[in-house]
Order: C-alpha cells, then structure tokens, then sequence
C-alpha cells in the first residue's frame, strides 16, 4: 500500500490542498475545490493506497515554489509531477507545460497544437477543466477564442487573477474595454500582506 501524502499552504488566493505519491505531486485542489471533494478525488484515483495528512519534500518545495510565483519571483515550475487521467486528457495537460508564462492561446490554437480539428476544441476544454494540477499545470492560460474568459475550476475571478499576475498588469484580451488606471485598481492583486506564505501539515 503506497501513502499518499496531504497537505494545506495559505496562499494569497485562499487556502490550497496538494497531494503527493511516490515523490509526485499528484493533487492540486484550489480554493473553489473543498478539501472533501479533493480527498474523494485521491481515494477514486488511487483506491489500494493510504489517504494520509502529513509532509513530504516534495509538498515543501511545492509549496515554496508557489510562494515564488505569487511573489513573482518564479516563471516555471520544476517538480516532479503525475497524471492521473485517459490518453486524450494527459496529452492536453502535456500541452499546456508549453504555454509560456504571461501568454495565454485560445482552445483552438490548442486543438491546432494538438494536431486535432477546431471541432475538438469542446473536448479540450473539457479536458482543461479536469487539469488535477491547476497553476503548476497552467490550464488558466487558456481562453476563449474571442479573448473572453471562460471555464476554469478554480473559479474565474482566480484565473484572471493568474493572468494578470502573470501579466505584470497589463491590458489583457478580457480587459479590453477598460482603462489600464482601471484595471490596475482592481485587478485583483494579492496583497503584499498576504504573500508571508506558509506550509501546514
């Protein structure tokens, strides 16, 4: 029987749950996931393993990564990490590593990137929508063909959010229509008191 591990981090955006097995990040549940829904998740996808609370490296250097990237100090993330889902869903997830930090590319350009017709574009959101490794795997720099933000587990106002943290504040495609002056007031940026992260058990 393989452990897997859980713990919590208090983030800017909320309180996140991340699971680990064998050394992998497997879990990310964000604020909008509750901690039920993420531990029915992990008993699902892993039903011969033991669900535990507790540490592991790989949970402490995941979690201070994210403090990196909330504090704007880290672009990439390097973990080890584990999918857990069908053929089709890990080869969206794979393609989304790809998406660089601060770009965002619609679910038809994705489709194209995939090989696949513009028609599957409904099937990769899909696929996006069920990214167990939200932020390290960033499905929230995915949007609407018309640069409408649409779909995202964690909720739309934490993708924008992301977006516009990755986007050092600049006028992104579901900003337009609005000044910069405005969208830099209310943008939805962590507060600097809050980016004093840390790790729980």
């Amino acid at each position: 029987m393989t452990p897997v591990l859980v713990s919590q981090f208090h983030s800017p955006i909320g309180m996140i749950l991340a699971a680990c097995r064998n050394k992998r990040i497997v879990k990310i549940a964000l604020p909008g996931e509750s901690g039920d829904s993420a531990r029915s998740w992990l008993r699902d996808r892993f039903p011969n393993d033991s669900l535990e609370e507790g540490s592991a490296s790989i949970l402490t250097r995941l979690f201070g990564q994210l403090a990196d990237y909330f504090n704007k100090r880290l672009q990439k993330f390097d973990l080890a990490i584990e999918f857990s889902g069908t053929d089709f869903q890990k080869s969206v997830w794979s393609a989304l590593l790809d998406i660089p930090y601060g770009q965002v590319v619609s679910y038809g350009e994705l489709a194209r990137r995939l090989g696949k017709p513009i028609g599957a574009s409904r099937a990769i959101g899909s696929a996006n929508g069920a990214n167990p490794l939200p932020i390290v795997v960033p499905c929230h720099r995915v949007i609407g063909h018309s640069g409408k933000l649409v779909g995202y587990g964690g909720g739309l106002e934490i993708k924008a959010l992301l977006l516009r943290l990755e986007a050092q504040q600049e006028l992104l495609p579901f900003d337009r229509g609005r000044s910069r002056n405005d969208v830099l007031n209310k943008s939805g940026s962590p507060d600097k008191s809050l980016l004093r992260s840390e790790a729980t058990g």
